[in-house]
């Protein structure tokens, strides 16, 4: 199923590719919980909810997606982590060689045709947005093998990762981690419609033009690997998600009057709007081969 936040914060599900079908009222007290509550509740009892939402899907015709706003199918998740690099795009790069590393991205997650907020910040290179595959988790996951880690993964979801290059600082709080900088649908893709993940086409465009064009079987630390090693490390619950990385070929800079979109073929495209004070930066930048240029003196970039 591919599952979704709507309108006033209603829970819809697709049907025949363009439709979407209301199960909201599938759902004790949805207004009281909040809208991340209930997709919790959802994916946490997902085996007696998937048999209710398939019971309306087959009574109801629904409307058509053109005429619903949809949200961001998670509206603010306990823990929104991302994966560092993890994508073998270049030829010195091997699974060997790519350390497992994360960091924590802002859990206000913008949703579909919502705006990104690209800030004046003097020591920013450029903005740039990384469309990447994420996974949301389906049960309470620690010390996880990599045996088992996909029985813990509810579905799929597509991501845009917004960075801020340039800039030496001690943290990524600063180049990933602020508000509005992680895009997210249009809706959950659950996990047996994709049986294997890692074999997904990953696309981008900006303001219509092609960007990123990569395949999730370059990925360095598979999702199983990502699991096992993250839960070693703290707990993972249901309805956090995990960003898996970027292929960085393809990246462009993005401004202040632009759109993003994102697709995983032919399972849905979302569009962003990015809106901002920034003046406009169209710096060349890939990671890897353009580095930060530490500021006079040495030391870390005032912001």
């Amino acid at each position: 199923m591919k599952i979704l936040r709507f309108n006033d914060d209603q829970i819809g599900v697709i049907k025949n590719d363009n439709m979407v079908v209301d199960v909201s009222n599938t759902i004790s007290a949805r207004k009281a919980k909040g809208p991340q509550r209930v997709m919790e509740e959802i994916i946490d009892g997902w085996r007696k909810y998937r048999k209710r939402f398939e019971k309306v899907l087959a009574e109801q015709d629904g409307v058509t997606l053109a005429s619903v706003q949809l949200r961001s199918p998670l509206a603010r998740p306990g823990k929104f982590l991302a994966a560092f690099s993890n994508y073998i795009d270049r030829p010195e790069r091997t699974a060997d060689n790519f350390p497992n590393e994360y960091f924590y991205k802002s859990p206000d997650l913008v949703g579909p045709n919502a705006e990104v907020e690209l800030r004046d910040i003097p020591s920013c290179v450029v903005y740039q947005p990384e469309a990447e595959f994420a996974f949301v988790i389906g049960k309470t996951a620690k010390d996880v093998t990599e045996k088992k880690a996909l029985d813990y993964v509810f579905g799929y979801v597509p991501m845009f990762d917004i960075s801020t290059r340039g800039m030496v600082r001690r943290t990524q709080f600063v180049g990933k981690g602020q508000g509005s900088h992680g895009c997210c649908g249009p809706w959950i893709i659950t996990k047996d419609e994709i049986p294997d993940p890692h074999n997904v086409n990953v696309k981008s465009w900006t303001n219509g033009e092609p960007r990123q064009n990569y395949n999730t079987g370059a990925m360095a630390h598979k999702i199983p690997n990502q699991i096992a090693w993250l839960t070693k490390l703290l707990t993972l619950n249901p309805g956090d998600v995990v960003a898996t990385g970027t292929f960085h070929e393809g990246l462009a800079p993005v401004n202040s009057g632009d759109t993003i979109e994102i697709e995983f073929a032919n399972m849905g495209r979302a569009k962003f709007k990015v809106v901002g004070n920034s003046p406009r930066k169209d710096v060349p930048w890939l990671p890897g081969k353009n580095q930060p240029t530490p500021p006079p003196g040495g030391g870390m970039h005032i912001v």
